[in-house]
Formats: structure tokens, sequence, C-alpha cells
């Protein structure tokens, strides 16, 4: 197996900077998940470390070796499409074996690889189909076999699960979980969703406008976001996001808005100091909001308004409420949810807050 560095990688397509000066280390056997928006830049990353696009500038090192000028035939990565890229008049047993047979390798040791990855995928009554004949999951299984036959240094995958449905989504992913555990290979998976990110990763790379937003462990990100888009684009539903302005009161530190008057937990308030008078930006995740008439516990603080709509997401359901000019999302019992037009006090975990700097966007300890 093998490292993957990337070294202020820099592309661009004419006038325009699809990455930029991307610097990464994944380690060997590590499971890594680039996710980000359409166009930020993750695809073409993984496309210049498997050789299908050529850096403007920067170095890419797989294992010890220097691969900007090598072909991506002998870089020894094997790359897992969204679209399958199957050859549709060939069965599923030519799909997988026709990259070894152009390697030359022998007709019993392809026919023993063959057969070892359509075991461990379990698609071994599946051998003499093609496929037209398969389901979805069959094809991205099959796919995966193609790339596993060919025993890479470095799995790539570009959002393969993007064309399965919800319930297929989930299962192929426990079983491309299922696969590291057991091949134990470098991979560099790409995703524009986060849940599929942060089932899968060992550390998730978060990238917006060409850029590395952060990386880290799933839930490190989850839990300190460095940033308003991370903060935004990571958890589902999304963080709220509040209009704020820091005061003191006395010897409190507050949180003022319009229909907002939340006081900052003291061990908080020092560190806040010089941003005294300033604007912010609150973020509270919906799972740290309770919408109760009574107080759920001593870090909480209440904020009162309106509720404009409910969605039922069947284990629960997310409550849109009005507090002021702006607008909170809380999780509620799917059986016993208030409705539109009723008045909610919500009450938010002040240990759970994030603030952020409107100006430059980036998260204040």
């Amino acid at each position: 197996m093998a490292r993957v560095c990337l070294k202020n990688i820099t592309k661009r397509f004419g006038g325009k900077t699809a990455v930029d000066r991307v610097t990464l280390e994944v380690k060997d056997r590590e499971f890594v998940v680039l996710v980000g928006p359409s166009g930020c830049g993750k695809t073409t990353v993984l496309r210049m470390v498997a050789g299908l696009e050529q850096p403007s500038s920067g170095e890419i090192v797989i294992g010890e070796r220097l691969v900007n000028d090598i072909p991506p035939k002998d870089r020894n990565v094997a790359m897992v499409f969204q679209n399958y890229a199957l050859y549709p008049h060939m069965t599923v047993y030519k799909n997988m074996a026709i990259g070894l047979e152009l390697r030359k390798l022998a007709k019993d040791a392809i026919a023993a690889r063959v057969r070892e990855a359509a075991e461990m995928l379990r698609i071994e009554e599946l051998l003499e189909r093609k496929p037209a004949q398969l389901s979805g999951g069959e094809r991205q299984r099959v796919a995966m076999g193609r790339a596993i036959v060919r025993k890479p240094e470095v799995f790539l995958f570009d959002e393969p699960l993007s064309n399965l449905d919800a319930k297929l989504r989930v299962r192929m992913r426990a079983e491309i979980k299922q696969l590291h555990e057991r091949v134990k290979t470098t991979v560099i998976y790409v995703t524009h969703d986060q849940v599929e990110a942060m089932t899968l990763a060992d550390r998730m790379v978060v990238m917006n406008r060409g850029v590395v937003l952060q990386e880290g462990p799933p839930q490190e990100i989850y839990r300190r976001p460095r940033n308003l888009f991370v903060a935004g684009f990571i958890g589902a539903p999304p963080m709220n996001f509040l209009r704020v302005r820091l005061a003191r009161n006395g010897s409190a530190v507050r949180l003022e808005a319009d229909g907002t008057d939340l006081t900052l937990p003291e061990k908080r308030s020092s560190a806040s100091a010089r941003w005294l008078e300033r604007d912010l930006v609150l973020g509270i995740r919906p799972e740290h909001v309770v919408a109760s008439a009574e107080c759920p516990g001593p870090n909480y603080q209440p904020v009162d308004g309106s509720v404009e709509l409910a969605e039922p997401l069947g284990a629960q359901t997310a409550v849109h409420v009005r507090t002021g000019g702006q607008e909170m999302v809380v999780l509620c019992d799917p059986e016993n949810y208030p409705r539109a037009g009723s008045r909610l006090r919500l009450w938010l975990d002040m240990d759970k807050i994030h603030l952020f700097d409107p100006a430059t966007e980036s998260a204040i300890e």
C-alpha cells in the first residue's frame, strides 16, 4: 500500500482556478473523504491523483514516487467512477478481467483474482451476465471488483453512490467501509453528501472554491467547525445562524438581537472581551435546541418565536421558528409537534454555541 502526498497542487482551466494550492497527505491505508458542493474542486483533485488531469503546478507523490509525469496506467491506482464505466458488450467476468488481460497476466492468475473479488463482493452468480442485466447496485459492485482485482496501491472513488436510490446508498456505504476493513488499502473518496462523508471517513477534507477549508476526523469537524461554510455544510439539518451583537451588561457579556437576549457562559466571556460592541454570528445546531415550556437544564437559555413550518422527517420533525427577524430550526417529537402559527419557546444549550466573525467568517474560539 502507499501514502499519497499533494504539495501545493494547483489546477487552472484557462483563466479559471479549479484547485488552488492544495496540500494534503493521505496516510498508508487511510480512508480520506473529500467533501464539498459541486464545483469545489474535489473531483479535479482525484483526477490529478489518477493522472487523468495534469496539475498546473505542484507535486503529487504516491508512495515514494513523484508521479506528475507518470501516465495513469503506471501509477498503480484504481478508480471507481460515478457512472460505473462498464463495457456493455462484455460479461461481468470479462469486465473485471480485461485490465489484467491487458497486463498479460496468466489466465489462471486472472481467474483466481476475479473469483476472489467476486466472492468478496457477493457477485459470483453474476459473472456470466452483462451489465444491462444488472441493477445499479450490482453494476457498482462490478466496478469495485474491477478495481480490486488490480490490487492497486490506492483506490480512488468518484461519487460512486450518486446514481443509487437512498436505501441502496446506505447499504453500499456499509459495504465500502467493510471492504476497506478487509482489503486495508489507501482510499481517497469524493462525495458531495456530507452524511456519506461522515459515515465513511477516517479523515474528512472539506473543500470549497478549490481550497481546503478544514480537515480532520468527522466528529472533530462536526464539533469544532473553523468557519461559517464548514459549520453550515456539515450536519443535517444544517446549523442555525443568528446575527447578534456582543455587549456588556454589568459583569455579564450578552448576545443581543431582535428577539434574542442571551448571556454568554462565564468561561467564554473573558476570551470574547475584544469582540465587545461588535456584530457576530451565533451558530447552534438544531439538535442542541429544545422546544419546551420549561427549562431543560442549567446550561440552557430561552428564545421565543412563532412556528412558520413543520417538516416531518420520520423519526423527528424539523420545525422552523421565526424569532425576531431571523429563523431557527428545532427537532421535535414527530407525534406531538407545534403547528404553523403557534408560539413556541426554544431553549439553546449555551455550552454548544459557536461564534463567528461575519467579516472573515472564521470561528471565534
